[in-house]
């Protein structure tokens, strides 16, 4: 499969399609750092940099899968939480990008404060423009801790896709809003395929019928240095001199921990903490491979 990731980071999401096999054909990404890393590990990929100003069409039809974690300190509850009013909600460019490249899947994710924001507002909105656009979307809540993660950090993510008939609705444009499901049964495979990947918990009731908690846990003994599992809860040997919590332990190699130049270890800590867990999208990314692959 194709991929494409917005909004990349330090390439979470690249890194989890990378150990799918899968080609990285761009990433789009503002920050200085993150551009540096991208480039590094990525480097025959298209390197886009402001979102805002990029024209994404040159890639329609050619990006099987649209990744993103749009920015989140609009609605993260250790921020101001404006919101919609925020400079850097930019889910309208991530739509936009969606528009242009048309991919048959996307994955994006926030934090889970997007969930109850004014009302679950911000929530909704995603969904609905998803569906308006021909998708139909899955919004679950996967903790980095469902995969042996020394911490929680709970996330929202929105698998959507669509299928070969709803793409053609979307481009002759005759199916607008927000409808009801017309893939029962597709809906339901991908849901089994989300399950083969570990133990699923049962959805919890919410104020938003759409959402379902689920956990999905791994076990291996590798180490989350370079590997795809977590097998370590948190080193406090060199505590409280040293944090327990590095890029480590969010999935990602601690060698950006041991940048020398302090402005940029700062960068690196900083982008440790923003990035997703890959070992959490490499679990929502096989089971998107099982639907492909049973589908």
């Amino acid at each position: 499969m194709t991929h494409g990731s917005l909004f990349s980071g330090i390439g979470g999401f690249d890194l989890a399609a990378e150990w799918m096999g899968w080609e990285n054909i761009f990433h789009c990404e503002w920050n200085p750092f993150g551009q540096k890393v991208l480039s590094h590990y990525w480097p025959n990929a298209i390197s886009y940099h402001d979102i805002t100003k990029t024209d994404f069409t040159i890639h329609r039809g050619q990006i099987d899968l649209i990744s993103g974690g749009f920015p989140c300190q609009p609605y993260s509850l250790a921020g101001k939480r404006k919101g919609k009013e925020d400079e850097r909600h930019l889910w309208p460019e991530m739509l936009r990008a969606i528009r242009e490249i048309q991919p048959r899947w996307i994955v994006g994710e926030n934090v889970f404060g997007l969930v109850n924001w004014n009302g679950g507002l911000v929530f909704n909105e995603v969904q609905t423009d998803l569906e308006t656009e021909g998708y139909e979307v899955f919004p679950y809540v996967l903790p980095a801790a469902a995969v042996n993660a020394p911490h929680r950090r709970d996330r929202i993510w929105f698998v959507a896709y669509a299928s070969s008939l709803r793409l053609e609705q979307r481009q002759d444009r005759t199916e607008m809003g927000r409808g009801q499901s017309q893939m029962g049964r597709e809906g339901s495979a991908f849901t089994n395929a989300t399950q083969t990947n570990g133990k699923v918990s049962d959805a919890t009731d919410t104020d938003f019928t759409r959402l379902h908690k689920q956990y999905i846990s791994t076990k291996s003994n590798q180490s989350p240095t370079h590997s795809r599992s977590f097998n370590e809860r948190g080193n406090f040997s060199g505590f409280p001199t040293v944090a327990p919590i590095c890029n480590g332990n969010d999935g990602i190699s601690n060698r950006l921990d041991s940048i020398t130049f302090s402005k940029w270890r700062n960068e690196s800590i900083k982008a440790g903490g923003n990035a997703v867990v890959p070992q959490v999208v490499y679990q929502i990314f096989k089971a998107i491979q099982v639907y492909e692959t049973n589908n």
